[in-house]
């Protein structure tokens, strides 16, 4: 039912596949990608229901090949894959192999699933693919080889063009989760269904129905899949939809209504909350009064400055969604497209033509005028869903989970405390991370002073810096500014309106700043972690390592998505960590000796 089939041309595996460490011939391949694969289909029995954890599969097989055991994570909370799988196997599982299509690590310190697997007697271990997220990645691998388990990664340990195969299945079974380690929008698909000529309505606006029952059947469980399902204001005026998933299982995606002017009806039946919750995203200031009425039913309105797909997006990333499904109309489809938000579309083909000069199409203007700028998708699949035929494909390719860093000889001249032999690469991002605290994000408060030299309290060390932009420009504009970086609850709020300012009035950012930007970065940061002993411990505990800010689309302070950031948040924060171990050393040797 769901394309699991390769991503043709999305992206490139030679930055994952190593040279072949073990020589298997070609019926063990065959066997180790057939259960592999067989693993990613278990996994993704699961989606919909596991978010913000990955799907998870794990089958145990003989060394006759047989099938001893299997199971998959189904639902947040509940029994490992690998437990299940092993329970199952039962006696047979000692000596079996288990193939996981990604490494486990559900819950930071859980050692579960990788205990069940030592204490089954498995003898070997099959992975699909490493853990995206960076203080999961390789720490079962670790801990499974050191009690002496043969462990198999494959594009690793395994390579074949049926290896590759079943590698992409795994990717693909987790793209979610994956594009959310990558990047700072979750994962989205656009669905629309439309006739043989390319219309989603007649010329009236009536839409029911384009799509055969079957069709949509399978859109019912394609929304069960999503964390949330987004319409714009035309799709609730025109089609009155209650967005359920109610013949996908048991759970029920968040409804999201995109609306710049909030003119929505007063009765609808996304403000009803007996279901499922709804979310109206609306421009600043609109319409307060409905946004009262919504208030009163429950629904709850967040409004954004400035209304488009990317900052939406951004903004349900930071509140933990994996993946959202589209159900719009062609002009906010053009608009989520264009700001590169979507990621693969599902289209529903039906034998019908409705014809009408001004009917809709799914699609609107992209701003396209030549057939060389066409989107081409790729991993294209064809299938047919009774009558109808729906085209899907990704319209831009899966992240790299691994990309390539700043290399340790480079690092060594800022911080010599690195070895350009042998060091371990600390990534941090998000204030989740497990070094999270490094970040200029995390929710420590410090103290500056201003122009004036009175000491200034600052949520974080990004609204301290987002404010610096425009200190001592004088303007009316630049004031308004500065007390919104300032009151603004989070330093995301800091930078999306600093950034916001600079894009759109870069007369007003101080002359200076390019030049002073680095100091001004550093000084706060030094300010932050000399104010709090834990945080300089923290900084301190990682001697010896590359610090890398991962931000995939940040090329001045982060790594890059693959490697080719500047890096600069690493370098200070290893520059800064390299002055307190000095200082540290410094105070040991000038403490007097105690006389015995």
């Amino acid at each position: 039912m769901f394309c699991l089939t390769p991503i043709a041309n999305s992206f490139s595996f030679s930055s994952i596949i190593c040279k072949c460490k073990a020589s298997l011939d070609t019926n063990t391949h065959a066997l180790d990608a057939g259960y592999i694969r067989r693993a990613a289909h278990l996994a993704d029995k699961s989606a919909g229901f596991t978010s913000p954890h990955p799907n998870f599969g794990c089958v145990i097989a003989t060394p006759s090949g047989d099938v001893a055991g299997e199971g998959y994570l189904y639902a947040q909370g509940t029994s490992p894959a690998e437990v299940q799988a092993v329970t199952s196997a039962g006696e047979r599982c000692r000596g079996a192999t288990a193939y996981l299509n990604m490494e486990p690590g559900d819950c930071d310190g859980d050692s579960t699933a990788v205990s069940a697997l030592l204490q089954g007697g498995v003898k070997r271990v099959v992975i699909g693919m490493r853990h995206p997220l960076q203080h999961f990645r390789g720490n079962a691998v670790r801990a499974l080889r050191s009690q002496g388990l043969q462990v198999d990664l494959l594009g690793e340990d395994l390579t074949s063009k049926l290896i590759e195969d079943a590698l992409k299945e795994c990717i693909l079974v987790n793209a979610p989760l994956i594009c959310r380690a990558s990047s700072r929008v979750p994962f989205s698909v656009l669905k629309y269904a439309m006739t043989l000529d390319g219309k989603i309505a007649a010329s009236t606006g009536h839409a029911w129905w384009i799509s055969s029952k079957k069709s949509r059947s399978l859109v019912f469980e394609l929304r069960a899949r999503s964390d949330a399902i987004i319409v714009g204001g035309n799709t609730v005026r025109r089609d009155n939809p209650r967005l359920t998933a109610r013949h996908g299982g048991g759970h029920m995606p968040m409804r999201i209504v995109m609306s710049q002017s909030l003119d929505l009806p007063d009765e609808a039946n996304l403000w009803d909350m007996t279901e499922v919750s709804t979310i109206v995203v609306t421009q600043r200031g609109a319409r307060k009064s409905f946004q009262k009425l919504l208030a009163s039913k429950g629904v709850e309105v967040v409004e954004f400055d400035i209304l488009n797909p990317r900052d939406v997006m951004e903004y349900f990333h930071d509140r933990g969604y994996l993946s959202v499904f589209w159900e719009c109309g062609g002009t906010l489809a053009a608009s989520a497209i264009s700001s590169g938000v979507i990621h693969k579309v599902y289209a529903f083909v039906a034998p019908k033509i409705i014809g009408g000069k001004n009917a809709p199409s799914p699609v609107g203007d992209l701003g396209m005028v030549e057939m060389s700028q066409a989107i081409n998708l790729v991993d294209v699949c064809y299938e047919q869903i009774g009558p109808d035929m729906l085209v899907s494909g990704f319209l831009q390719p899966i992240p790299d989970m691994a990309p390539t860093i700043p290399s340790p000889e480079e690092t060594f001249v800022v911080d010599p405390t690195v070895s350009p032999y042998d060091s371990r690469i600390i990534f941090f991002y998000k204030t989740w991370d497990p070094y999270g605290a490094l970040s200029n994000f995390s929710p420590h408060p410090i103290e500056m002073p201003d122009e004036n030299g009175d000491n200034v309290t600052w949520l974080s060390v990004e609204h301290y810096y987002q404010a610096q932009k425009f200190v001592g420009v004088d303007d009316t504009v630049v004031q308004d500014c500065l007390e919104r970086i300032k009151s603004s609850k989070s330093p995301e709020e800091a930078a999306r309106i600093g950034r916001s300012m600079q894009k759109q009035r870069p007369d007003l950012i101080r002359p200076d700043w390019d030049n002073m930007k680095i100091d001004v970065m550093y000084a706060a940061l030094k300010c932050k972690f000399s104010t709090y002993p834990r945080l300089s411990s923290m900084l301190v505990s990682t001697a010896g390592s590359v610090l890398v800010e991962a931000s995939p689309h940040d090329l001045f302070w982060g790594g890059g998505r693959e490697g080719e950031g500047l890096n600069y948040l690493g370098r200070l924060l290893m520059k800064l960590r390299s002055e307190f171990v000095e200082e540290s050393s410094s105070s040991s040797s000038e403490s007097p000796s105690l006389a015995l």
